[in-house]
Formats: C-alpha cells, structure tokens, sequence
C-alpha cells in the first residue's frame, strides 16, 4: 500500500467492506465517529477514542451506553484521537491537535494519562518535533509505558512516575510504526506503512536493539493495532476488514484470521470475557469470541 494511501486511512479512513455478524455491537456516538482504539479495564470498563471527534468514551461495567469520558473540545476544530491504554487506574490516550494559523493544516500530539474514574488529566507530555504522531502504547515488564511514533520511526519510554518520556528508540525500519505489544515479555511491533512485524531485542541494561523482522506466512493489508488476548496475539488488518491470531515461532509467524468482513478495524482488546474490536468505519465496536 502506498504511504500517502496508509497515512489517510490513519486519518480518514476509507472504504467499509461488508457488514458482519457479531457477539455485541455498540454504536459510539454516531456511525461518523470513527472509534479507533479501544482499552479495557478488569471490572468491565470499556474506554473507546474517536478518531473523527474531539472526545474519549466510557462505557461502564455491564451497559451498552456511551458516555462521554474526555471531552478535548477546547483545543479546537479538528482535534481528535489514536491510541487507547488502561494502566491500573489511568487511561493513557494519545491527542492529536491542530496547530492554528498552518497551511496546510498541522498538528501536534500528545500523550495525556488520564483518571480511570473520573476522566481528570494527571498528566500530559507533548511528543517531540512538528511531524510527530502519538499512535499506539503498551507497558512493559519493567512497567514502563512504551508509546509508537508514526511519521517518523520512534519508541519512546515513560519511566513509572514519570512526568515526560525519552526516546528509547530510533531506526529507519520503523518508519510507519502503528501496533506494539508484549508477548512473554517480548516486545513485538508492526510497520502500517509497509505491513511488516517486528520483535525488538532488549539487552541486559534495557537498551533495545535493531527490529528484527518476522516474516508472515500469508499476506495483511494495513495491519494496524496488536494486542495480546487470552495468550494470543492478535493484530487488526485495516485494509481487508481482518483480525487475525499470530503464532510466532523464531522469526517466523503463522497468520490466522479469526474474523472477515470488518469495517476498517484498527484495534482491539480483550473485555467482558471477549475481544472487542475497533471497527472504525462502521461507527462501532463489536466482540467476538477470545481466540482459543
């Protein structure tokens, strides 16, 4: 796929593809508004960001309704979100918002941790430079959270109880890079830009290596968000309305779609004793059952 192509349907979105039979589904708002990632908390909880809107939705334990979890408004037209995580009792959420006065149009973006229960900002960190893209985060096992740096191929590290964050990670290979997860403590990340997946070696003092490259056994299509459900990894095809299951086996990964005929998913999780899926064109999330 070309990167002008990726890039928009990052922004944008494109083309929905068939409707689909699911578990649940629960409309966000409006079928505009483009939930892009989705998080999970233990008890239930369902956050959701809209990638067309400037608002973070809550949807509580048990109910199908959404409400209204962060409302970033004030920031101006054309504010909106990308990546969503649950940390204990904090909701990281990555920010993009329009810079005024710029032809054409820009944006900065950030990272804000937020109040799982009552949605107050505790903390927010602007993400280097004027071509940055907060897009997706995941904590690692030395509980640091790990946040991906789109445009231009960065990994950076919050420290627990830290107030910014330090670039951990720079390489060309990760230019597009979208999806991050740990699987057995690994980390794993992909490219949206070139559909490629990566393991990242970590060294004894915690200093990353140069991507590794896993080879799919079958072909994606703007692979997206990953996520591990029920010991599985898990990543989202935008670009073919796919979710499939990875097996890795050294630098190889066997490719199992688990679910078709999606409306451009770019995320998912696992909630509810199911995985929730971010199907972005359509306006909804939906669930399917936990990969086996």
């Amino acid at each position: 796929m070309r990167r002008n192509t990726v890039i928009a349907s990052i922004l944008f979105g494109f083309s929905a593809l068939a409707p689909a039979a699911f578990a649940a589904e629960i409309l966000i708002k409006d079928a505009k508004s483009q939930p892009e990632s989705l998080a999970a908390a233990p008890d239930g909880t369902l956050i959701v960001g809209s990638a067309s809107t400037p608002f973070v939705y809550k949807i509580r334990p048990g109910s199908t309704t959404p409400e209204v979890f962060i409302d970033a408004s004030a920031e101006g037209p054309g504010t909106f979100f990308l990546g969503q995580l649950i940390d204990g009792n904090t909701v990281w959420s990555c920010v993009l918002t329009p810079v005024p006065g710029t032809t054409p149009a820009q944006r900065k973006t950030s990272l804000i941790g937020s109040d799982l229960a009552t949605g107050k900002q505790k903390m927010r960190w602007n993400l280097p430079g004027t071509n940055s893209l907060c897009n997706d985060m995941a904590v690692g096992p030395d509980k640091a959270l790990y946040i991906t740096d789109t445009f231009v191929g960065k990994i950076f590290r919050l420290a627990p109880g830290a107030t910014s964050a330090e670039l951990w990670l720079e390489h060309r290979n990760l230019n597009g890079i979208d999806g991050i997860a740990f699987l057995n403590g690994v980390m794993y990340v992909n490219s949206v830009f070139f559909n490629n997946l990566y393991r990242i070696p970590v060294d004894a003092q915690g200093k990353a290596g140069a991507p590794v490259e896993i080879w799919m056994d079958a072909p994606v299509k703007g692979i997206d968000g990953i996520r591990i459900a029920n010991g599985k990894m898990v990543q989202a095809e935008n670009g073919s309305g796919k979710i499939h299951v990875l097996t890795i086996n050294g630098d190889r990964a066997h490719v199992e779609v688990i679910k078709e005929g999606l409306s451009e998913p770019t995320g998912m999780e696992a909630g509810r004793g199911e995985l929730w899926i971010a199907n972005r064109r359509a306006g909804n999330i939906v669930s399917i059952p936990l990969p086996k």
